[in-house]
């Protein structure tokens, strides 16, 4: 079984249910962060399936967590939860940060 596979999947579908709501079902800032959510969120999705076919296992476990976190936390402050969730997105955007920059140090080191 591979998790960074399953995960990725997972949060694919996750991202494109969240933009689909907030292009349909939520107005104002909860439609912008459910926008932005999804974006990042299905984007580092694709690139935690191309590191890990790549054989760049880190930065595609940072992609997952990352993405989890960054859009996770948007997900949740747009469905109502406190806005203080805010303060951990840019933990999970770090993370997204770490991924590319240990995915290009991966790739030099291939050759």
């Amino acid at each position: 079984m591979n998790l960074v596979a399953i995960l990725a999947a997972l949060s694919g579908a996750m991202a494109v249910a969240a933009g689909a709501f907030g292009a349909h079902g939520a107005s104002g800032q909860a439609a912008e962060w459910l926008r932005t959510g999804g974006q990042y969120q299905l984007i580092h999705a694709v690139a935690a399936l191309v590191a890990w076919r790549l054989e760049a296992r880190g930065p595609a476990w940072c992609f997952v967590a990352g993405g989890a976190l960054f859009a996770g936390t948007l997900y949740l402050m747009a469905l109502g939860l406190p806005r203080w969730l805010g303060a951990i997105t840019p933990i999970g955007g770090v993370l997204l940060i770490g991924g590319w920059l240990w995915l290009a140090w991966h790739m030099a080191r291939a050759g």
